[in-house]
């Protein structure tokens, strides 16, 4: 297993809660019910928490650090309590930092709850999604923001919906074959600088840097502008990767595999995915050899193995032969004789 040198990794250590407003209020239908108020306060912690047991009462595992989501349930219990309850209940919460608040289904906050809020310093929200729906949306994008993320040198294009990364020494003819490729039909996802981010446990998410976005440098003509010169169906701006191949020049002393048995992987960010150096020199179609890998990654992940096929079919052959005599008549085709 090869692994890629990860020194670049980043990763969000925060998030303020103005940029968590100002980004998400058009996706989740946010309304701030307290202004600006709390704005500066910073959000540590990539999962949420609905304050179900803190309102009870019980706040010895209360996990206040995180996004706060107030649904039918708790406010159904709160509409239980009278007004000096529920100033007891959002003070005794409340004196916690908590990063933000939440009301889900298109409720009003208690006015308790908005009041000690601003005295606080706490913002909260409104959100016309369900509480299901509205912790989805939240979690997922919160997993984003915080999620490990590295940078990495190469070209990144979907071929036949398979996300591949080039990469290779400078020059080697990285953007070169990319650009071939989206000649052909297939579509870019990055050039240059491809951020490469972890979302679960096992699936790396390919993306272009937003000054570069889909310009690409080629070597003596200089930037081209993929969008604007093959059209909109020519990009993407995000792919899962699952192949990386390695361009490097053909070298006489090195050995390169010839069957597909030996099936090498490279580790990014602690997950392993199919490696194949690819040796190149003139004359030798890059480009082709780009789909029929991408075709063949298909292949396998429909449970059909090319190589291991191949195999099969030898050691099959072998086991006949050393059964019977070795048949050596060719039978042509009736009345072909060229």
């Amino acid at each position: 297993m090869i692994k890629i040198d990860s020194r670049n990794t980043k990763r969000k250590e925060n998030i303020s809660v103005e940029f968590f407003f100002e980004t998400a209020r058009d996706k989740f239908k946010l309304k701030s019910y307290t202004g600006e108020i709390g704005f500066e306060k910073l959000i540590c912690d990539q999962n949420i928490h609905r304050p179900g047991l803190a309102l009870a009462g019980f706040v010895d595992l209360f996990t206040y650090n995180r996004v706060q989501i107030v649904g039918n349930t708790e406010l159904r219990y709160l509409q239980q309590l009278d007004s000096t309850q529920r100033r007891q209940v959002f003070e005794r919460l409340l004196q916690f930092d908590i990063p933000c608040i939440i009301v889900t289904d298109g409720n009003t906050p208690p006015e308790e709850m908005v009041s000690i809020a601003q005295n606080q310093g706490i913002a909260v929200f409104g959100s016309e999604y369900s509480t299901t729906k509205l912790s989805y949306f939240v979690g997922d994008f919160l997993d984003d923001q915080f999620a490990p993320r590295v940078s990495i040198h190469g070209s990144f294009v979907d071929v036949y919906g398979v996300g591949m990364l080039f990469i290779g020494k400078s020059g080697i003819g990285k953007s070169e074959v990319a650009l071939d490729l989206v000649e052909r039909g297939h579509r870019l996802v990055a050039d240059d600088v491809v951020i490469l981010t972890k979302k679960g446990e096992n699936v790396l998410i390919g993306s272009g840097t937003k000054l570069v976005k889909h310009f690409m440098e080629v070597r003596g003509i200089g930037i081209v502008d993929v969008k604007s010169m093959f059209g909109v169906r020519s990009i993407r701006f995000q792919k899962r990767l699952e192949i990386i191949i390695e361009l490097e020049l053909w070298d006489n002393t090195a050995t390169y595999t010839r069957t597909g048995l030996d099936n090498k992987t490279i580790d990014i960010l602690d997950i392993e995915l199919p490696y194949v150096k690819l040796p190149i020199l003139p004359g030798k179609n890059v480009t082709v050899i780009s789909e029929v890998i991408a075709l063949n990654y298909l292949l396998k992940h429909f449970g059909y193995d090319t190589a291991k096929e191949f195999e099969n079919k030898l050691k099959e052959s072998i086991r006949k032969k050393t059964e019977e005599k070795d048949n050596r008549t060719i039978n042509y085709f009736e009345h072909d004789f060229e």
